[in-house]
This record gives C-alpha cells, structure tokens and sequence, in this order.
C-alpha cells in the first residue's frame, strides 16, 4: 500500500486552515478542503481522510497534492479539468469570429462554429455572449463626406446645448410618399397564445408628403400636410410657422441640405423674414435632426400597421397623432459634444481608409 506524503504545518498555516475550515464566511468547497487538509497533517492516509469526511478517496489526494504543491492559495481555486484548454479555445474562436467567415455563408452561427472548433454550440453561445460578439447582427452607417462636416456639427450642436435666448430652436423635415395602405382582407386580432396578423398584400389609396417641425424647448410638433414636396410647399409650411410662432421670437432652423430647402425663391423669402436662421445638416447626416426621431414614432405607432380605406384617413389619423403629442409633449434632451461626436467620426473614416487601402 502507498503512503501518501506527510504534511507538516507552521502554526500560522494551521491557524488559517482552522479558520477557513470553520465555514464561517468560507465557501463550502473551501471548508472541506482545509479539513482535508488538516487531517492529512495529522497523518491520516487518504482513505481514511475520505472515510472521515465521507469523499472519494481521489478528492482527498487531489487537494493533499495541491497543498503541498501550491499552499492555501491552491486550496482557493478549482483544480484545473482535463481537456481542450478554455483560454486556448476562447483566444482562437474570437479571432476566427472576428476575422473570418464560412465558406459559404456571411456570417458565423452558434453551430457552424462550433463544428469549426470542435466544440458546443453552448460553448460558443457562452463565449460570443461574454464577448459581446452577435454575428447575426448587422448595423447600418454612413460617414459624411461632407468637407464642411465639422463646423455644421458645431453649429447645431451648439443651438441644441446652449440656444440663444429669445428664440426658438425648430427642428424641421418632411417626411415624403407616406403611403395610405389598405389590407386586401381585415387582419386578425390578437388573442392568447397569438399575435395579431395582417395580410401582406395591399391596396395603396394615394401619398401625401408630412412637413413637420419640432421645437426643441418642449417638444411640440407642428405639421402639416401637402400633396407634394416641391419649394412651393415648402414656402407654404415656412409661412405657416411664421404665422404661429410670435413675433418677438427668433426661428432657427435645422434642416437638411435638400435642393427644396435651397431654392431661390425660398432663399429670397427668407431675405425678407429676417427672423428666420437655417442651419443645414452635413451631408449624409440626417441624424443630427432631431425630428427624425418623431417620424420614427409615427411610423411605428400609426402608420406601419394602420389601415387606411383613402387619402383622408391617413391624414386625419396623422393630425389626431400630432394633436395627442401636442397635449403632453415631451422635449428631446440633446446630451452628446461636438467633439465627442467629431472623435468618433474621425475614428470610424480612419478605418474606411485602411480598409480602402488593403
């Protein structure tokens, strides 16, 4: 029969081992080794350390070797398993995720990959997961290309930070071919267990252009309705604004850098309303207008799955939407820098160039 080697202790180590063999504010695992670990030092052989703590005569030699190999500290921590090393196995599978594709796919998923490396697909699901890596996940963007990108980004970056005072900020768009859809057969209501359904094919009813504007101050919307999106309605909408925002008050307008908004006969009638100041957004870069954000809670609250029989539906239920805002509106608050914003488009034209360039 095998001796096991004998463990001798110092009054220190022993202390120790007596306190975290206590359980106090150990964890059990812990516990049980340091008693392994004491009973050893007191020249018990394995078997007899297994039968006195009712384990596996392995588990008791495990922790002795790990004692006498690495000390407390070795006591801490889970004896490494056998098998394909994880650290291996993580290093490689993020580079082969970030750097590679199938051959015949776009993208990785959870099972090609995971007979790619030779292990789970929950292995890899818990690796992409601490990882923050979704292969099945694609996000659209642009750079501006605009050479005047950074003095407009000051410009309506600071009206949104610090407007001017006796004035009104208006973020101001039009949202064109806003279709008035209707369902060839009624779609079915939601019940338990289903979700409603509709059908996909339709019948369109005619388009109408929204022109909109937000201020920014309280997040009141003023719309209006047109068959076109010519500078003729555009000039109708500005007169419009004109007519509802008091006198006293100077308008800033951001828009984008539409040939509408450009117009001669718009820049004279702007000549002659000295109130008015437009500021343009960069090209390509239509996010810096703010009520791009109130289009997308139109179309997702009222009009992507209405029902619209004509043209009149669809713009009333387009001014109910507005007038249900206007009662408690609530204003978008602007928290990002110029410069932050200016950094990361530098960053992201930084790496376009490289890969131009490869």
């Amino acid at each position: 029969m095998r001796v096991a080697e004998p463990i001798v202790l110092s009054e220190e180590v022993r202390r120790k081992l007596e306190q975290q063999s206590r359980g106090r504010s150990t964890q059990a695992r812990v516990v049980l080794r340091s008693r392994i670990v004491l009973l050893a030092a007191e020249g018990l052989q394995n078997k007899q350390i297994a039968t006195a703590l009712n384990v596996a005569p392995r588990m008791a030699a495990l922790w002795r070797g790990r004692f006498i190999e690495h000390g407390i500290e070795g006591l801490l921590k889970d004896a490494p398993r056998p098998g394909r090393s994880e650290s291996i196995s993580r290093a490689s599978l993020i580079e082969k995720t970030t750097r590679s594709t199938p051959a015949n796919a776009t993208h990785w998923s959870t099972r090609t990959m995971a007979r790619e490396m030779g292990i789970s697909k929950a292995s890899v699901s818990r690796i992409w997961r601490a990882s923050g890596l979704k292969p099945h996940r694609v996000e659209s963007f642009k750079v501006s290309n605009d050479p005047n990108f950074a003095d407009k980004l000051e410009a309506i970056v600071g009206l949104y930070l610090n407007p001017p005072e006796h004035a009104l900020v208006l973020c101001v768009d039009e949202k064109s071919q806003i279709q008035a859809l209707d369902r060839t057969q009624p779609g079915l209501p939601m019940k338990k267990g289903r979700g409603a359904t509709m059908t996909h094919d339709y019948k369109r009813n005619g388009t109408t252009t929204l022109f909109a504007a937000l201020n920014t101050a309280n997040g009141e919307v003023f719309g209006l309705c047109q068959e076109k999106h010519r500078h003729q309605e555009w000039l109708k909408f500005l007169r419009m604004i004109n007519q509802k925002i008091p006198a006293n008050k100077q308008i800033y307008l951001i828009c984008d850098n539409y040939a509408t908004h450009k117009h001669a006969r718009v820049q004279r009638w702007l000549q002659t309303h000295k109130r008015f100041h437009v500021r343009f957004t960069p090209t390509s870069a239509s996010w810096l207008n703010m009520i791009e954000r109130f289009f997308r809670d139109l179309t997702h609250n009222r009009i992507r799955r209405g029902v619209f029989q004509d043209l009149e539906q669809l713009i009333t239920a387009i001014g109910d939407y507005i007038d249900a805002h206007n009662k408690n509106p609530k204003p978008l608050i602007w928290t990002a820098k110029a410069n932050d914003i200016l950094e990361k488009v530098t960053r992201a034209q930084t790496a376009l160039n490289k890969r131009r360039s490869a």
